[in-house]
Parts: structure tokens; C-alpha cells; sequence
């Protein structure tokens, strides 16, 4: 399996925002290449802060978290929320996975060459999932999907749907383009519930409880975040 990383979205707004300074005139469009620096400094005021595993390990500046959010930008399939004076307010950063064929080497494990000490545990709890569910197991007539890596929306943007129109724009894609699996971990109680509202499945649940390390308990975010999970969607039913 691909790499994969947690998701975050909408959550609580922000009441101390000031309402001058909410600019509700949106545009979805395409991320490009152009826009990586603007990406990530939204991930950084926010993502990268606010994501449950990141904010348990106090994970703090990430060059190899950066480096994976960005690395799919050419394949333009992301798409970001711009408000009227151009402000990129909310992501959604989407990658397509392709199934392994006969001779593939096998992938080598997301925290083998990690640098990251705290970024190391987030991906060997990735291998973790990867070593106990196969999406290609469970949907052997699909060749590919695309994977929605990374959602996030500025603190005072949010409980404006914007995650919702992400998600939207995402599936237009994948139609647009002959995929036929939407796939989504989500690490946070506030993403997955986002996909339940858009008709996404649950296909896999690990509580965090039950992810042992030595036999101790590796990650213990605040409530609700109680499990991570994977959720899909099909767009050929």
C-alpha cells in the first residue's frame, strides 16, 4: 500500500473570530505547484497543529510531513477553498493509488527511513494499518483509487461546509477521470463524521487503545478522537 497519513476537518468554529474578518465569497479550484508555499502555511497554522496524532506527540515543525503533503500537487487532483481576497482558507489533498501487479517489490515501511522521531511513530502506525487491511482485498475489481490524504480548513472558516464543497469537488474528479474508489483515513472523529455526512463506509476501525507498542499503549489523543479509520466510497453503485 501506498503512504497514507492522517486527516483533519471541520471541527468547531472559532468564535473569537471577528466577523469582518470572514470572507464568505468562496472559490473551489485546483492546487497547483505554484500554490505549494500557501498550502503549506495553512497546514502549518493548522493542520500540523490541530490533527489529533500530531497534537498527542507535540509534533511540531516536520519537514518529512511537509514533503508528503506536497508530493502529489502535480497530479492535479487537490483542490482549495479561496476566499475574495485570494486567502487559501481550506485543502484537500488527494493522491491516486495504483494496485500492486504480480513482481512489484514490495513497498518499503513509511517510518523505515523517517528522521522524524515523532513524525516515525505517526508511520509505523501507518505500516501498523497496512500490515492488517488490504483495500484491494476487499474490492479485488478495482485497479486503483484515489486516496484523500490530508483535509484541512482554517479555524475560523469552519461549520461553513467547506469541507463538504472539498469533498464534492473530489468526487467530481474521480468521476470525471474513471476512478472508481474514493479512500479516506481518517485519524480524527471530525473528519470521519464529515464522510459519513458525504455517504462514505467504514471498512476498517483500530482504536487507539488497541495499538500496542511493547505491549503499552502508543497514542491516547483527547476525546472524541477515540480510533482511527479508514472510510470509502464507491462511484459506480
Amino acid at each position: 500500500m501506498a503512504s497514507k497519513a492522517p486527516t483533519v476537518c471541520d471541527g468547531t468554529a472559532n468564535v473569537d473570530a471577528k466577523s469582518s474578518e470572514i470572507d464568505k465569497e468562496l472559490t473551489i479550484s485546483v492546487i497547483t505547484e505554484a500554490d505549494t508555499e500557501d498550502v503549506l502555511d495553512l497546514l502549518k497554522r493548522f493542520f500540523f497543529k490541530d490533527e489529533p496524532l500530531n497534537t498527542y506527540v507535540q509534533l511540531g515543525e516536520c519537514k518529512e510531513l511537509e514533503k508528503y503533503c506536497t508530493k502529489s500537487l502535480g497530479e492535479h487532483s487537490s483542490y482549495k477553498a479561496v476566499n475574495s481576497r485570494g486567502e487559501i482558507v481550506g485543502v484537500i489533498l488527494n493522491g491516486t493509488i495504483m494496485k500492486p501487479q504480480p513482481g512489484d517489490e514490495p513497498p518499503e515501511k513509511l517510518a523505515t527511513n523517517c528522521a522524524h522521531p515523532k513524525f516515525r511513530k505517526i508511520m509505523a502506525l501507518m505500516d501498523h494499518v497496512d500490515e492488517q487491511f488490504d483495500i484491494f482485498e476487499l474490492y479485488p475489481d478495482i485497479d486503483r483509487f484515489l486516496d484523500c490524504k490530508i483535509l484541512s480548513v482554517d479555524t475560523n472558516y469552519r461549520g461553513m461546509g467547506i469541507a463538504g464543497m472539498l469533498t464534492d469537488r473530489t468526487l467530481e474528479y474521480a468521476s470525471q477521470n474513471d476512478i472508481k474508489l474514493i479512500h479516506v483515513l481518517c485519524s480524527s472523529h471530525f473528519s470521519a463524521r464529515v464522510m459519513e455526512k458525504m455517504d462514505f463506509t467504514e471498512v476498517f476501525r483500530l482504536p487507539y487503545a488497541d495499538y500496542l507498542v511493547d505491549g503499552e499503549q502508543v497514542f491516547d489523543p483527547e476525546k472524541p478522537h477515540v480510533a482511527l479509520r479508514i472510510l470509502t466510497k464507491r462511484l459506480d453503485h
